[in-house]
């Protein structure tokens, strides 16, 4: 058997990651697995999609300005990326999310799930933020002499100032 395996971040279509693993057996036989791992969250309150619905309806129907402050509000309250649902260059409303719940790429759930859902996102958001600190004061990068601004300014005024006198 002979396989490999290709990770291709931010493909496709926008945020989404995708995994392809291809498997060549003895038997000339191909198995093709693919994994896409969303950026932003595919389940969702039936709350949370009717006011998702309402902002994509104020979304196609505002200034390239008003659009992407909406953007970013789904973004940063629902992690809802559009880009995780939709096809690239074209619009994405309030019906292309409903399409996208029929389709099953959405799912709905009820508001306790959904809670507790997010309060282990949140939990492991916050352990990751504690270990990379940690990290960070195990291991300080080392700074770059040449980096600091104010050693060169005083060089510079030392050089240069006793020139102007």
């Amino acid at each position: 058997m002979y396989g490999f395996s290709l990770n291709m971040p931010n493909c496709g279509a926008g945020t989404a990651s995708m995994k392809a693993e291809f498997r060549i057996f003895a038997s000339n036989k191909i198995r093709i697995s693919l994994l896409i791992i969303y950026m932003g969250r595919n389940k969702f309150s039936q709350r949370e999609i009717d006011i998702i619905a309402r902002l994509l309806r104020k979304k196609n129907a505002g200034t390239r300005f008003q659009q992407k402050m909406i953007r970013h509000d789904l973004r940063v309250k629902f992690e809802f990326n559009i880009s995780d649902f939709n096809v690239q260059g074209q619009a994405f409303g309030d019906q292309e999310l409903y399409a996208a719940i029929e389709r099953g790429a959405i799912q709905i759930l009820d508001d306790a799930t959904i809670a507790a859902m997010k309060e282990r996102r949140a939990q492991k958001r916050e352990a990751e933020r504690l270990a990379r600190e940690a990290e960070a004061a195990a291991n300080p990068t080392p700074q770059d002499p040449n980096a600091d601004w104010e050693a060169a300014l005083k060089e510079w005024n030392d050089y240069y100032g006793e020139a102007e006198k």
